[in-house]
């Protein structure tokens, strides 16, 4: 949108300049009802270019970093003390222990509902079918998924509990699963082992598992990416690498105090994540520092001017200034995809090859 709004300035004022140099081109644009299609100028324009046939892509390179997507946050949801913690870098699966408190696992399991209550016989809701369903995954039966909490599932819970040294209770306790989307990776330590947490705090950091490029949009160029879109990624010694576009979601970077006094403010960001087509050629690469090109629009074989080259017609609508000969005439456009300072033009009179007015 802010390079829209630059464009429309742009043909504000060519209009102000064609306006003042010459009247035979301001009837052309409106004033008078005179034909805006062949009425001629008196005079010509201080600047011409040509009238192409082109591919017009809307596209833009950006910084992005090369990890395993966006980090979450594991954090406790009891008071306990910390007594074992994962290497970063470990792949945690369904059913695997995320870390250790109180020397017993809290665990990972798979979903998007986050834990949010004790799950005992007479509780039902759709996180008791997303909790049934893992325990199914992990080889426990004897009760039918779905929605309720009944005994038949609380004696899987025991059975569950059993393997893993849990006092087998046949209820899940707030805060001994965590949710995530699939495996996980482990990032980074929040607190340490022997640590006294506190519901809220947070114990580790963790990803996905899948390579995925990390990028950061203004808010202005959300257009760029759209999911299932294409993009391509650029390795930093490396021929660029086709890549798709997994999630754009909307993210709040909290402002800061700084220590003069001063502070910054919270800012909205687009935040985007691509995977490429072919993971094995990333072989080599922990993080790094990656361009990627987003196409946000193409228009193939299209007629195209400089964007500089509109003028903002009075009776509305956009056209140009045609120069044939030493004379000029205006004629209208319809516009079409706007990219790389150059905008896409149609109509019955514009045609391939013509001369157009551009300021100069």
């Amino acid at each position: 949108m802010r390079a829209r709004r630059l464009r429309l300035r742009t043909v504000a004022l060519t209009v102000a300049i064609v306006v003042a140099a010459a009247a035979g081109v301001a009837a052309a644009v409106g004033f008078g009802g005179t034909d805006r299609g062949t009425a001629a100028a008196g005079t010509t324009p201080p600047g011409t270019a040509t009238v192409t046939r082109q591919t017009l892509t809307d596209a833009q390179n950006v910084d992005g970093e090369l990890g395993y997507g966006t980090t979450r946050t594991a954090t406790a949801r009891f008071g306990a003390t910390i007594t074992g913690l994962p290497d970063t870098g470990t792949v945690v699966k369904r059913g695997g222990r995320l870390y250790a408190a109180d020397d017993d696992p809290v665990l990972l399991l798979y979903g998007s509902l986050p834990a949010y209550r004790v799950l005992e016989p007479g509780v039902e809701g759709a996180d008791v079918a997303q909790f049934e369903r893992n325990l199914r995954a992990l080889g426990h039966d004897g009760f039918t998924v779905d929605d309720e909490y009944t005994g038949s599932t609380a004696d899987a819970v025991r059975e569950w509990q059993e393997d893993l040294g849990l006092p087998e209770t046949g209820r899940v306790e707030l805060g001994r699963i965590v949710y995530a989307d699939g495996a996980v990776r482990v990032e980074s330590h929040q607190a340490a082992t022997g640590d006294v947490t506190q519901p809220g705090q947070a114990v580790l950091t963790y990803t996905g598992t899948s390579r995925l490029v990390t990028v950061e949009l203004d808010v202005d160029d959300q257009r760029l990416a759209k999911e299932g879109g294409a993009a391509s990624v650029a390795l930093p010694d490396g021929d660029p690498l086709a890549g798709k576009v997994e999630s754009v979601q909307t993210v709040i970077e909290a402002g800061s105090a700084g220590a003069t006094g001063q502070s910054t403010e919270a800012e909205t960001k687009i935040e985007v994540t691509v995977s490429v087509a072919d993971p094995a050629k990333l072989a080599g690469y922990d993080q790094a520092s990656v361009e990627v090109t987003f196409t946000a629009a193409e228009r193939p074989d299209v007629l195209t001017v400089p964007v500089a080259a509109l003028l903002a017609l009075a009776e509305g609508g956009y056209g140009v200034e045609v120069v044939d000969g030493g004379r000029s005439r205006i004629v209208a456009v319809t516009t079409g995809l706007f990219a790389a300072g150059r905008v896409e033009v149609s109509g019955p009179e514009i045609a391939e090859g013509m001369t157009v007015g551009v300021p100069a």
